[in-house]
């Protein structure tokens, strides 16, 4: 493959200003979610209505259901909320798409057996009781970070959810829609009932709590709501947002709102217009993006380009490399509570995300600006010290904190849906690791973490991935990151690992696994083939020297798969939120891991003649013209 010119990455998906990204797909409740918003704010019009709607029907499936994630199984909660939505927009009861969403739900349990912020939304607008819901009360964050179910105990994403809902549920507030919803009922409650020892305990302590609800002390009260209101507003960052993803930020507005924000208070503006920038309106219908990963999608396509032969002096690379060090987070964030005397030093996923920089993105930005020409060593070695400073007690790493391993928040009654703590994972660790072996940095940080990830390895020799589907993306990850670090192809873990890609490549040549495998174990590395998946695996197999018909077989499957235009088709879900509830298809995934397989076999072999003894590099589409990479860089 040859190096992309300077012309041809001043192209489409490259912005002007030097960053890549990629539609972040998830699931309708983000839009049926932003219309209940609307309707509960006052601000909901008939266009946005009708905008939305379209792309709500257009996710539904013939029998009449929502799911989380394309091919995935017909999900209550999500078609509960996308059912809401519609009748906002006037779909009538009786019509058959309505009609077979609604005996889904009765059959399912109805809304009695949805999860508990889907309840929350119900209750929102009187049809469903707030005293039929379990307690949060804002007096949660007068608690010190040093007991047990504080704030902090939380992972970021549910912090600053659970924080906002504090505000709403002390509130209780009630605004008639004029819609009803008893054909979503079955009649009958569903057993909820703990069975651990800390979830009955809970149990019991909701029950005191309902009580209290009805009479609290009212100087602990407005001292809690107070806090609860500083502290949301003190974590609103430039572009709006709360996070930068939607749960903490529609709750936020919420909050805020019944705590006596007017539409037109600046914090509310603000926010409000930072949603309307996460909204993409096409032919296809209105739509919310979860969130957004610029940095993340920018480090990506810098790593393949430079796989694919692009050179650091590359303009579109130079440009690349600064945004990249302009979007560096130079302020102290929540992780600071657990880190008190570590600097800043990182970057974090989205446009705007000062207060939660994360440890993933931070590693493969490093690994990125390396190829990039520009000076960033003491960008580097700012990331790297608030790497090591963030390294949890066991030798890996989370996510956003260190050490965010309470477990006991999951066991609140209020707490069904999601992950809620942010425990070291396979895929964020192979990263760090990958990044400290590239810099050539070794060391005592870098051994525990290698220490950490071999104690991690299942026992068929697959790796959990918790940020991507599923173990396809663990061992992806963490094979590379190993071999860079010194292990071979003989040590017993990497041969293990080699042996599960193998036997579950498909016929196809591919390789896929279906989300279903974050709660049935027996199905991972199970699914179809997808160019991200085929290319993780790739990946994987290449950096310990695997040349043979499990890596002929897979860069086959990309040739055959590739499109006209250099990209693949991939309308599955390969990206994960919360194992188990929330899914991500990432637009650039299927894009940016297949041009760093195909560049790193080429780097590897320089001749192209794995496939029927071509020089000339024609398995990149072929046609031998790098069509992947110009995707990249042209659009």
């Amino acid at each position: 493959m040859t190096a992309v010119t300077t012309s041809s990455l001043v192209g489409r998906l490259q912005d002007a200003d030097g960053w890549w990204k990629g539609e972040l797909e998830t699931n309708v409740t983000m839009e049926a979610e932003d219309l209940l918003l609307r309707q509960f704010l006052g601000i909901r019009t008939e266009d946005q209505t009708q905008r939305t709607a379209t792309w709500i029907r257009s996710r539904q499936r013939d029998d009449g259901t929502w799911a989380t994630f394309y091919g995935g199984p017909s999900d209550l909660s999500t078609t509960i909320e996308a059912y809401v939505a519609l009748r906002l927009a006037g779909d009538g009861v009786d019509q058959p798409h309505m009609a077979k969403a609604a005996r889904f739900a009765r059959e399912s349990g109805g809304l009695e057996a949805s999860r508990v912020f889907t309840r929350i939304w119900m209750a929102l607008f009187g049809l469903w009781s707030w005293e039929d819901l379990p307690v949060m009360p804002p007096e949660l964050m007068l608690l010190p970070p040093s007991i047990p179910l504080n704030i902090y105990d939380f992972g970021c994403w549910a912090r600053q959810t659970v924080a906002a809902l504090t505000v709403i549920s002390a509130h209780r507030p009630v605004r008639p829609i004029p819609v009803t919803i008893d054909e979503l009922r079955s009649g009958t409650e569903p057993d909820r009932r703990a069975t651990s020892r800390w979830g009955k305990r809970f149990e019991h302590l909701d029950r005191l709590l309902h009580v209290y609800e009805h009479k609290p002390i009212s100087v602990l009260r407005k001292l809690a709501l107070q806090r609860a209101e500083r502290w949301i507003v003190q974590r609103q960052e430039s572009d709006g947002s709360w996070g930068g993803i939607q749960p903490p930020w529609v709750y936020s507005l919420m909050a805020l709102h019944v705590q006596g924000y007017p539409l037109d208070h600046p914090v509310m503006r603000a926010g409000l217009d930072g949603l309307d920038s996460f909204t993409i309106d096409d032919e296809a219908g209105r739509r919310l993006e979860a969130c957004q990963s610029p940095v993340w999608d920018t480090a990506l396509a810098v790593i393949g380009l430079a796989d694919a032969g692009t050179p650091p002096s590359d303009e579109g690379m130079r440009r690349a490399g600064d945004w990249l060090l302009g979007e560096e987070v130079t302020i102290k964030g929540d992780w600071s509570i657990r880190r008190p005397r570590l600097d800043p030093g990182g970057w974090a996923f989205e446009f705007a995300n000062d207060h939660y920089p994360d440890i993933d993105d931070t590693a493969e930005v490093v690994l990125a600006l390396r190829h990039c020409d520009v000076v960033a060593e003491g960008a580097i070695d700012r990331a790297v010290a608030w790497i090591e400073g963030m390294q949890c007690r066991d030798g890996g790493w989370g996510a956003f904190d260190a050490d965010n391993v309470r477990g006991l928040c999951e066991e609140l009654p209020f707490c069904d849906f999601g992950e809620l703590i942010d425990p070291p994972s396979a895929d964020v660790t192979a990263h760090v690791v990958e990044m400290f072996a590239v810099l050539g940095r070794p060391g005592p940080v870098m051994d525990r973490g290698v220490q950490w990830l071999l104690d991690a390895q299942e026992v068929d020799g697959s790796w959990f991935g918790r940020w991507g589907a599923n173990y396809v993306y663990g061992t992806g990850a963490v094979v590379p990151a190993l071999a860079a670090a010194g292990l071979g192809p003989d040590h017993p873990a990497m041969a293990k690992a080699v042996r599960w890609l193998e036997a579950h490549q498909n016929p196809d040549g591919g390789w896929g696994e279906d989300l279903r495998s974050y709660r049935d174990p027996s199905l991972s590395g199970q699914g179809t083939s997808t160019a991200s998946q085929t290319a993780w695996a790739l990946l994987a197999l290449l950096a310990v020297g695997q040349r043979g018909p499990s890596t002929d077989g897979g860069l086959q499957f990309l040739v055959d798969t590739q499109r006209e235009d250099g990209t693949w088709d991939e309308p599955w879900f390969t990206g994960t939120g919360f194992p188990g509830d929330f899914y991500i298809n990432y637009h650039l995934y299927r894009l940016v891991f297949p041009v760093m397989a195909l560049g790193r076999h080429l780097g590897g072999r320089g001749d192209g003649r794995h496939l029927g003894g071509r020089g000339d590099g024609r398995h990149l589409g072929g046609r031998g013209d790098g069509r992947a990479v110009r995707e990249l860089a042209d659009g």
